[in-house]
């Protein structure tokens, strides 16, 4: 049977498609690379870079690329903005256990960015569409903090502000009334340009959208700078000398321990060396001195050598020494800090209550050891979950305790201070991820905290950076990484409570009830505008 071509069309012409220009290409390309670009933006100003501001102008990038899209395209560029600010960001992860950790995290966590894209892209649509896309990207910040496994909070947008003049606004709602603030002002900033761009093409301006554009970038901006009559460090309970030890380690690694008892050893050894200098004269004598997370290596209530040399330290020094270690009690596994005095030894116990998936717990135990069994051996047995604040009487001073991971966490911090700390130590061993930018991350983290809560902060760390932060988030005092040092300061003591420690997390729940107004109303104005159409 013979085909013919329809009349007026040659067979050739009709089996040929019109070719896509190179330019046509580049240009469906542009919105995908700019959204992974605006993604890396925000990871350059994260820590150790003070490029805090950078995370104003990725926002409105990620603004300008998802306004109007549709929600099938908007995940996808928020995917791609995930993995541009996710992939550097963590990297870290990867330091020790290879590639295949790191990037499957940060596959499922930039799904999370995914989503929020979506809902970026929907209510940017809608009046004063900045508040509704800021508060959609501290709702999905708030579901990352807790799903899956108890959730991971690492790369919130407030923890890169440690420097910004948005700090302040930590000490008003916490970490989402701050992060809130920094997006907003760059959502606010795209909203602003836009309206200026359509402006000089129309010579119309929108006045009413004008105006909530410009509330939106000058509103974060005057509400830190009136938040900082929050932040002081004024001694409300007088003042404690505190002393933080950095005992270092003798590798870097996951094998930092391998040498039984020589974390120990190193830093006891560096706390004899603190009480020479007090004798000396070099240094005031510290009401209480505090170790780092792991810095006993070894069980000090099943191995006596451990405990004897615990006591000779503490006795060396004459004041109580917050002690970290691994201990085994009933065959459960339990990352602990410890009171000890230099005349009755342990008196007081603190459990981490959050630990960390794939490092001291293992989901799924069986199903990644079918996967792959080193990963399995690399945790060989699940850590405990503590189940009460800690906050060890020392000195004259009431010190909340927040071991390292928990840092992260709003509630595991707060929890402290309204249990009475006057004083927060925050206890962790980075020595597994080597000279990697993740000790610079979680100090930041701490800064933030100091501001939010309005108290001193004390950062003693294995192998570095250990540190001393005031209330207003400045540090005073900081070593090296990869040294034995100790660093000694008198700091204030406070007991009153800011408005994010009071408030808890009601700013963060209001925040996420907006960001579901605005979606709801997104969605509605959709189906009805559709209606017309249908009909």
């Amino acid at each position: 049977m013979t085909v013919t071509a329809p009349s007026g069309a040659t067979s050739d012409q009709s089996s040929q498609v019109a070719p896509v220009s190179w330019a046509a290409r580049l240009k469906r390309c542009v919105p995908a690379l700019a959204a992974a670009l605006f993604g890396a933006l925000l990871y350059v100003s994260f820590p150790p870079r003070p490029l805090w501001w950078l995370a104003v102008p990725a926002f409105a990038g990620f603004g300008w690329v998802l306004r109007g899209r549709g929600w099938k395209a908007a995940l996808g560029l928020g995917y791609l903005f995930g993995l541009g600010f996710l992939l550097p960001l963590l990297v870290w992860t990867g330091v020790e256990v290879g590639p295949v950790p790191w990037i499957a995290l940060v596959a499922i966590e930039a799904l999370f960015v995914a989503l929020v894209g979506a809902g970026v892209a929907a209510v940017s649509r809608l009046p004063g569409w900045p508040l509704w896309a800021a508060a959609v990207w501290i709702a999905g910040e708030a579901a990352r903090a807790r799903v899956p496994f108890h959730g991971f909070p690492w790369g919130k947008v407030a923890f890169g502000q440690a420097d910004g003049i948005f700090l302040p606004l930590a000490a008003v709602g916490g970490t989402p009334v701050l992060g809130f603030g920094v997006v907003l002002c760059g959502f606010g900033l795209c909203a602003t340009v836009r309206l200026a761009v359509e402006g000089r093409r129309t010579r119309a301006v929108r006045r009413p959208a004008a105006v909530v554009a410009l509330v939106s970038v000058v509103l974060p901006v005057a509400g830190a700078l009136a938040a900082r009559t929050l932040v002081s460090d004024t001694a409300e309970d007088g003042t404690v000398t505190v002393a933080v030890i950095q005992g270092n380690v003798p590798r870097a690694g996951l094998d930092f321990n391998a040498q039984r008892r020589a974390v120990l050893d190193y830093h006891a050894r560096e706390t004899e060396r603190l009480a020479a200098d007090v004798e000396a004269g070099k240094v005031a004598r510290p009401d209480f001195v505090l170790w780092p997370e792991n810095s006993s290596d070894v069980d000090p209530f099943a191995n006596a050598d451990a405990r004897a040399v615990i006591d000779e330290a503490a006795r060396s020094i004459g004041v109580p020494i917050s002690v970290g270690g691994v201990v085994e009690r009933d065959g459960k596994l339990w990352n602990e800090q410890i009171l000890w005095d230099p005349r009755k030894g342990p008196v007081d116990t603190y459990d981490k209550r959050q630990i960390q998936p794939f490092g001291e717990y293992l989901p799924m135990r069986s199903l990644i050891g079918a996967i792959n069994s080193d990963w399995t051996s690399m945790v060989r047995q699940d850590f405990s979950r503590g189940t009460r604040p800690g906050v060890f009487a020392m000195g004259g001073a009431e010190v909340g305790l927040v071991t390292c991971y928990e840092a992260a966490f709003d509630w595991a911090v707060r929890s402290e201070v309204t249990d009475g700390a006057q004083i927060i130590s925050v206890p962790s061993n980075n020595a597994t991820f080597d000279r990697s930018e993740m000790t610079y991350q979680q100090l930041a983290m701490s800064r933030v905290r100091a501001v939010e809560h309005s108290r001193t902060v004390t950062v003693p760390v294995t192998s570095g950076v250990s540190a001393i932060i005031m209330p207003d988030g400045t540090i005073t005092q900081r070593t090296g990484m990869f040294v034995a040092d100790h660093l000694v300061q008198k700091v204030p003591l406070r007991s009153s409570q800011t408005p994010a420690t009071r408030l808890g997390v009601l700013p963060e729940t209001a925040l996420v009830l907006i960001a579901a107004g605005g979606l709801g109303w997104a969605v509605t104005a959709g189906v009805r505008g559709r209606r017309p159409a249908d009909a």
